[in-house]
Parts: structure tokens; sequence; C-alpha cells
């Protein structure tokens, strides 16, 4: 027999979040949201309410980016549509969010219902999960294994289907408290004071002395980290072994920054086009490890050039979906990163490797070179004769703006070109001595718009930072409503706009492409964004010469609002997109 009271599916559906510890909760409150929203208030979890379903999305997946916790976008059914872009951004870096939307009613299910639409389809191929709940007294179930799902191997987003009717109808508020797991909150039942340890892939073990036998041979071997390591916790571990075997270690492009600028085993992104020194470690190297990531379009899917046929190949992948995505590696193993890296870690102390440190310092002394050349590219550049005075290069900006920030502090970057200078800068930065607390920017799927969301995020969970966005005028017109949020919440993060007239990125490949060298639908007006922040009550500034840039950062960091310098930059190719779109064939960076 259930309890005498009753309570709406919504309320209950809340009640289930609660218990699993969830501290985020975004959503555009549409009236399917109502349900909910009574039950989250009663069980006094924190709700922001966002101005597009979009962002809602974003800002959950910034905030579990940033704190590797699950968290939920709540949205109606009008909304399903116009939050599948953050879902699929999720998807790309495997953001542990629980997407619930809602949908028709299910007695008028496949009848042309109110906003009704096949979302659980849709959303299948952007999740680890997608059902729809049919029946409300099994909601706490479904939030359950939407949970586990959601955090475990892998993790990644998730989405629940909650028909109208189920939502606003009522049900005993202890419907499943009959049913295993008796206790369906996150934390163990046998020890009721631990966190619950998300269920992890351990390597077999004549697996796992394989490859570490392989590794300890090699003589120049190198690490390239992606976000499953992140996921996993295990970034100091990658780090420790990096430090200890002398192996540099490289980051996975796009994936979650693991390693700070500084570390003495961080070399850069493993990209030939924004790193030069990677193609030296690439084409050197004799191992290659690749762990928590795939062997996709970014990695040249496994193939020569970028990993010659001299290297051997190895990919170290939590999930077996993952192992079936580097099937072009030499020697794959299923473990969780942590697992690996610990017994990684663990032979710098014995006899089982044969490294020294000098393949290390030789690619130390390849990134040192890296960065005087490029400042000295730079400099030869804007004192050139073509360069008018005081005229500002995106690579510029990114400096200047990193000058004004400390340690400690966190920086978002978003756009086309933008993201790919800021990246460059952001090495250069680091390799001069600047210790950011975190870097953010869009995932795999390049998606412009993100930026104010997960700088957002970032000074939500971090409010004694700073936190500065550099973004593109494309991409802040892509998601730059957002920043009604940062004035709702009181969050003050400074925006610095990379404002050269248009999608510049674009622009750049048009004119490689199109017989007449020219570039089509691709300008912007001169749109005066420091205005706008200044009109919604934040603080406003325009800059036009590079000497302007630093003083007017730190006094938009000093006047404690959400502010914005509105930089006219001048559009300068980046050399991903030179080294990518110099043939008249391509059509992309791809």
């Amino acid at each position: 027999m259930g309890s005498s009271k009753q309570i709406r599916g919504g309320q209950l559906l809340a009640r289930c979040i609660h218990e699993k510890g969830i501290r985020h909760v975004f959503t555009l409150a549409g009236g399917f949201c109502n349900p909910a929203l009574e039950g989250f208030m009663e069980c006094q979890t924190p709700v922001i309410n966002c101005p597009h379903e979009q962002i809602a999305g974003h800002l959950a997946d910034g905030h579990a980016r940033i704190s590797r916790e699950p968290t939920v976008c709540l949205v109606g059914p009008e909304g399903f549509a116009n939050a599948v872009p953050s879902m699929m951004e999720a998807w790309g870096e495997r953001s542990p969010v629980i997407f619930i939307t809602g949908s028709s009613t299910m007695k008028r299910s496949g009848a042309g219902g109110f906003k009704e639409i096949d979302d659980v389809r849709i959303a299948e191929p952007l999740c680890k999960y997608s059902i729809s709940v049919s029946d409300g007294n099994r909601i706490p179930e479904f939030v359950d294994r939407a949970w586990q799902i959601a955090i475990s191997g892998y993790p990644g987003p998730v989405h629940l289907s909650i028909p109208v009717d189920i939502m606003f109808s009522s049900f005993d508020e202890d419907c499943a408290a009959r049913e295993r797991p008796f206790t369906k909150n996150a934390r163990e039942n046998i020890q009721p004071h631990s966190k619950l340890i998300p269920h992890r892939a351990w390597p077999e073990p004549e697996a796992l002395a394989t490859t570490l036998e392989i590794i300890g041979r090699a003589k120049r071997p190198i690490l390239i980290g992606g976000h499953g390591v992140w996921w996993s916790g295990a970034e100091k571990l990658l780090e420790s072994a990096g430090i200890k075997l002398g192996i540099p270690v490289f980051n996975v492009p796009y994936h979650q920054k693991l390693l700070s600028e500084t570390s003495s085993a961080y070399m850069g992104l493993a990209d030939i086009h924004q790193y030069a020194p990677a193609k030296f470690a690439l084409q050197n190297c004799d191992v290659a490890v690749m762990i928590g990531g795939r062997l996709d379009n970014q990695m040249n899917f496994g193939n020569p050039p970028l990993f010659p046929d001299s290297t051997t190949l190895i990919c170290i992948n939590g999930s077996f979906e993952e192992i079936e995505f580097n099937r072009a590696a030499d020697h794959v193993l299923l473990s969780d990163p942590l697992a690996f890296l610990d017994a990684l870690a663990a032979i710098a102390n014995t006899t089982a490797h044969t490294n020294d440190q000098e393949w290390l310092q030789t690619n130390r002394l390849k990134r040192r070179e890296w960065v005087h050349e490029s400042l000295a590219a730079l400099d030869k550049t804007t004192t050139g004769p073509e360069w008018g005075e005081e005229e500002i290069h995106p690579l510029q900006l990114s400096l200047d703006v990193q000058s004004a920030m400390s340690d400690g502090d966190w920086l978002v970057f978003d756009g086309g070109n933008t993201h790919f200078w800021s990246e460059i800068a952001c090495n250069i930065a680091g390799h001069n001595g600047l210790r950011l607390g975190g870097v953010m920017h869009p995932g795999a799927y390049s998606l412009l718009g993100v930026g104010v969301s997960f700088a957002l995020s970032a000074k939500r969970l971090n409010p004694q930072r700073q936190v500065v966005l550099i973004s593109g005028d494309g991409a802040f017109l892509s998601g730059g409503l957002s920043i009604e949020a940062a004035f709702q919440e009181s969050l003050p993060i400074v925006v610095v706009i990379d404002n050269n007239g248009g999608l510049d990125c674009i622009s750049q490949q048009q004119e490689r492409l199109f017989a007449n060298g020219d570039h089509f639908a691709t300008d912007f007006r001169d749109i005066p964004f420091h205005g706008l922040f200044a009109g919604m009550g934040g603080y406003g500034e325009l800059v036009e010469k590079r000497s302007e840039i630093l003083p007017a950062v730190q006094r938009a960091l000093a006047s404690g609002k959400p502010a914005c310098i509105n930089v006219k930059a001048r559009g300068v190719i980046s050399p991903i997109v030179a080294a990518t779109s110099d043939k008249r064939d391509k059509a992309s960076i791809e």
C-alpha cells in the first residue's frame, strides 16, 4: 500500500533529483515546468531561470564540466528543439547533464497532440540514454537509471521525456519506497557516509602489463590526454606520470584542458597547425599514448602523416564505445584513465622504463623556441608597412587581456579565429608564467555561442576569481543574450569582444575558395556591444587602439559589474585556417 498523501508527478521528479544531491538546475520556466518547480521550491533546490532553452542547456553543461557532477536542464515540450544544440555540445564533451523535457500527453500519443514531437528518437544519437517516462509511479526508477548512466563508465548526457499528463497527475509520494533499491539517493547503502563511486572499467592485468611494457621500453614516448582523463579526475596523475617518466604531455584539441600551461610536462595542443612543436613530437616519437580520447578528425583518424607508420599508437579508453572508435590503434586497453595512469606513474620508481628526461627537455626547448618565434612574427607583422598605427592584432588582444589577469583566474574563449588565436596566446602566456585557474571553450562540435554561459558557470562556481571571456562578435551574437543571467544572478564577468565586423574565419575560407577571391554573406554592421552592457546596468567601453586594451580590461575587472570591452580588432587569418584552406578544393577547415 502506498502513502495516502499524493503529489504531482513534477513534484515527485524534483524530490528524486534532490535525493541524488544534484545542486544545479537550469530552466526556462514554461507551464509544463510548474509542477517540478513547485517541488524544487519545496526542496530548496536552487533553480536558475534562463532567457532561452539553449542557454539553460549550456549553463547545465558548463556547471557539469567544472564541478564534474550531474546537472539538470528542465524545459517544456516547446523548448526541446531549442535545447538540442546544447545537448549536442554536452555530448561532444561527455558532460553528465540530465535533460528533462516535456512531451505531449500519453493518451493522445501519435494523434498530433499538443506540441507533439518524437523527442526520444531525436535525442538518442546525442545522449547515452533517451527514454519516455511511461508511468508516473516509475519516476524514481527512471531518474535513478538516468543518473547512474550519466555518471558511470564514460559519462555523458541523458534524456528523460515526461508527458504533460504525467507531470500534472498525482501519485503516491512514496510510490517506489518498497522497490529495490530501497534508498535511491546518491550514497551507498553499506557506507552511508561515503559518496557512491561510479561504475568504472578496471584494466585486465595481463593487458595492462603488456601496455606498460611497451611504454617502458620506449625511448621517445608522448602522452596525449583527452576529456576522459578529466571525467575520471586523473589529470594530476597524468602530470605526475609525465614529470616522473620524462614524457611530454599534449592535449587533444577542443577537449577539456587538463594541465596548467605552466606545467613542466605540458607542451600544448596535439595540433600541428596551432602548435607547431606538436609536429616535431608526433613525427619523432616512437610510442604515442592517447588517453580518454577518440581517433576522430582531430587526430586524423589515427592515420599518417599525423601518426607515422613507425609510431606505435596506443589508446586507453574507459568504455567499449570509445574503444570501437579507436580501431586504428596498434594496441587498445579498456581501462578507466585513473587506473591506467596510477599504474603508469608507479613504474617511475622501478626498472620497468628506459626513457630519460632528455626527450622531455628537447620538447620543452621546442616549446620555448616556438614562443619566441611566435612573438617575433607578431612583432614583425604589427610593425610592418601594411599595419596601421595602434591597429589591434587578435593575438595581441588575447595576450594583453591575459596580462590583466592573475593566477587562479578563469579564461573562456569562443568563436572561430578568436578561439584559434586565443589557444596560441594561452600557451604563450602560460609558458611565461600565468597559471590560470581554468580554461573553457567550445567542445568537439565547435558550437559558437557557448562562451557567455561557460563564463557564467565558471564565475558561479568560483565567485572569488575573476572570469574573462574573449569572444568573437559572431559567437557573441549566437549566444550573447544569456548575459541577462549575469545581471539576474549578480555574476560580474568581463566579456572582451574581438569585433572584426563579421564571420572572419568563414570570410577567409571563402577568399581562398571562391574564384574571384572575395567573400559573401559574412559581414556584420558596426554593433555597439559595449552600449548593450551599459544599457542593461553593466560596464561598457569601446577600444580602438592597442594601448587602450590593458587599462580598459583593468577598469572592467574593477567595476564589479558584468562588463564588455568592445575591441575593434583587425581580422587576421589564424595558422589553422591558413594551413587547411589554402587550396580551392577546401570548403572548410576540416
